[in-house]
């Protein structure tokens, strides 16, 4: 994938920015995926292999490679596997060093927004699927508020400044998720929405995490102490004024089809 304001090159900062929000979409998106065991997988944007935990965790693969263009990534993902079964490898989403009809599953967690070209990762996936393999993404829906850190990003509109959005945040619309499915000439193309909840122990818990993700931070690089207080509340309002532990809805968009057999 090209250069984008929005980088995710640190797996640990990572995993406590979204760790905890991804594997819960992801846990919801298998659960409707209904993968059946001993199949290849492709992880395309596998970042720091969360989600390729899960899939070894949950799905029994014969196979797993993970792709993400970020080398620190593919470092933290490698790092988190003993038993060898996931492979790595640092690569685009619109080039896939694989080999065409090699693959069952061909998946994009959280990622399809930050392609440049939605449907030509989507046309990589269609060509690395065996006949009858299926392509499914999840992604956060937002640009109807459904990002984890909405919040946050509302607060910088209240304060006069529009945040960093990924490149292609069309994609995680659903009509336009099924049409890039059709239009790959997928067939069986469903969607679903995935409702996602995290509890926090309090405000400023929120708050420091959140700004901590590049999604966040990049927006707010050249903040000075004023704004940040002012970022922090107007945050805090558009999240109710919680006092004490409180819970956070956020929302993402699946979508799934079968490459015709």
């Amino acid at each position: 994938m090209s250069e984008s304001a929005i980088r995710f090159d640190d797996g640990q900062a990572y995993e406590r920015y979204m760790g905890v929000w991804s594997r819960t979409a992801g846990e919801l998106f298998l659960d409707w995926l209904k993968p059946v065991p001993g199949q290849a997988w492709a992880d395309i944007g596998c970042g720091n292999g969360a989600f390729t935990q899960i899939i070894v965790d949950r799905c029994q693969p014969r196979s797993i490679e993970g792709f993400d263009p970020s080398p620190q990534q593919i470092t933290y993902a490698q790092a988190r596997f003993t038993a060898g079964l996931p492979a790595f490898h640092q690569a685009d989403a619109m080039s896939l060093p694989l080999p065409d009809g090699c693959v069952d599953q061909a998946v994009m967690a959280l990622v399809i927004f930050f392609v440049p070209d939605p449907a030509r990762g989507v046309g990589e996936m269609a060509r690395v699927l065996r006949p009858g393999g299926s392509a499914s993404a999840y992604a956060w829906d937002v640009l109807a508020g459904g990002f984890p850190w909405a919040a946050i990003q509302e607060a910088m509109r209240t304060i006069g400044h529009e945040p960093v959005m990924p490149p292609s945040p069309r994609a995680s619309e659903l009509p336009e998720m099924e049409r890039l499915w059709r239009a790959a000439g997928f067939v069986d193309v469903r969607t679903q929405v995935l409702n996602v909840e995290r509890t926090f122990p309090d405000f400023d818990t929120y708050f420091e995490i959140g700004l901590s993700g590049p999604s966040v931070r990049s927006g707010v690089s050249g903040f000075g102490e004023d704004k940040l207080q002012a970022l922090k509340s107007a945050t805090f309002t558009h999240l109710g004024a919680p006092t004490g532990s409180f819970t956070v809805l956020a929302r993402a968009h699946a979508v799934k089809g079968q490459r015709p057999v």
